[in-house]
């Protein structure tokens, strides 16, 4: 039988302390999902989630009694939260769908593990390993993480009819773990259903979309979801803009060693339109920091290799650095998927690095030392001040104070 018994995660005094609290006294509870998912995949270990047979309420008095603090985040669906040493265990009772509608599901609790295993999404994520490390497999998901195979429990139109949100995790395991070409009927539920992703609120969606945008290489879920036409129905400023920048990013970004940046991917799929971006950022919700990152790109001018320091110093104190550095990486990208030109790429890079680095600098004449110099208040204070700010720009930032105030003339 396969196993997890080998793990390091596995044997964290924290767990086994959470696995020793519900497995005895006629309770059994397993690890579930990412945790052996991932181990059996060779990757790194986070959230440990757990199923148990015990009631949400037996939970909390065995936690209780032990010492334990116990968080009820969802008991009403089975989930509690136990913190054991500053790390929470996300334990639900096993369950199975009374009713569902393609949003929600109404529940009832079980002890049948099959059960529990059947009304999950994903072969993959569908794994249960006991106290003793043994994995228990009711749905073919270890073969489907030895062939990389993403795949829907059961028949794929009745897994996405329970939730439509499914669609998207679909694509989403498929960016980070998937090879290949995608289940067949996977992908054919998907397309028949895409029009219900409509009823799903923004978060959720926009949640989905921005961990499958974080994939090292997002670019052939991208294209599937395209192919089946998911990606227009989520993201329809992509219909005549287009995914093909999205390979030469990755590219760059495994040559240059930056991180996966999901919103950088995002403006490299849309036009660079602020009223389209804003609109889109309306529509799915989006956080202000990711519409303003968003807005930064869109609006920040193309930067050529040929642009000298000063330009750029100045290009970056009208529009900050943000969009500057999205601007640089996307040039970056499409100079190293074509032709290595070395010496633009260097040019690119070096304007690039000081982008990174650049610290805005602060304007060193200020409204009072007008007043102090008998200037009148009023509108010539910020007429005049807008002057000094120009010709201060223009120094390269270099005019110090005095030099600035001595051009004044009364």
């Amino acid at each position: 039988m396969t196993s997890v018994a080998d793990q390091d995660w596995f044997h964290a005094p924290a767990l086994t302390r959470v696995l020793d609290l519900l497995n005895n006294d006629g309770g059994e509870a397993r690890i579930v999902g990412g945790a052996v998912r991932n181990s059996l995949m060779g990757l790194p270990v986070s959230d440990m989630d757990v199923a148990t047979t015990l009631l949400p309420e037996a939970v909390q008095a065995r936690a209780e009694a032990a010492g334990i603090k116990c968080v009820p985040t969802g008991i009403k669906h089975g989930t509690v939260t136990l913190v054991v040493e500053g790390q929470p265990f996300e334990v639900t009772t096993l369950r199975r769908d009374i009713e569902t509608d393609g949003r929600h599901a109404e529940v009832a609790f079980t002890d049948d593990w099959r059960a529990d295993a059947e009304r999950r999404d994903l072969t993959i994520n569908a794994l249960y390993a006991d106290r003793t490390g043994d994995v228990h497999d009711y749905v073919g998901g270890v073969e489907d993480i030895g062939k990389a195979n993403i795949r829907f429990i059961g028949v794929a139109a009745e897994r996405i009819a329970e939730d439509y949100l499914r669609i998207l995790r679909f694509f989403r395991f498929f960016a980070h773990y998937g090879r290949g070409r995608p289940d067949a009927e996977g992908i054919k539920a998907s397309s028949v259903a895409k029009e219900k992703i409509r009823q799903l609120s923004a978060e959720r969606i926009w949640a989905e979309m921005k961990k499958l945008l974080s994939a090292t290489d997002p670019f052939r879920a991208l294209l599937w979801m395209r192919t089946a036409g998911v990606l227009t129905v989520v993201l329809p400023e992509t219909e005549k803009w287009g995914i093909d920048s999205t390979p030469d990013l990755v590219a760059a970004e495994q040559r240059f060693g930056w991180a996966p940046d999901s919103l950088l991917r995002l403006s490299a799929i849309i036009p660079t339109d602020i009223e389209r971006i804003e609109a889109m950022a309306s529509r799915l919700k989006l956080a202000t920091v990711e519409r303003e990152a968003l807005v930064a790109f869109a609006s920040c001018p193309a930067i050529g290799d040929d642009m000298s320091g000063a330009q750029l110093d100045l290009l970056l104190y009208r529009h900050g650095n943000s969009g500057a550095i999205g601007r640089l990486k996307m040039a970056l990208a499409k100079e190293t998927a074509g032709y290595d030109d070395l010496s633009k790429i260097g040019r690119l890079k070096v304007l690039l690095d000081r982008s990174i680095q650049w610290q805005k600098p602060v304007m060193p004449v200020k409204g009072a030392d007008l007043l102090a110099r008998g200037l009148p208040a009023g509108k010539e204070i910020g007429e005049k001040l807008a002057v000094l700010e120009t010709a201060w720009t223009h120094s390269n930032f270099r005019l110090t104070k005095d030099e600035l105030l001595a051009t004044i003339t009364q």
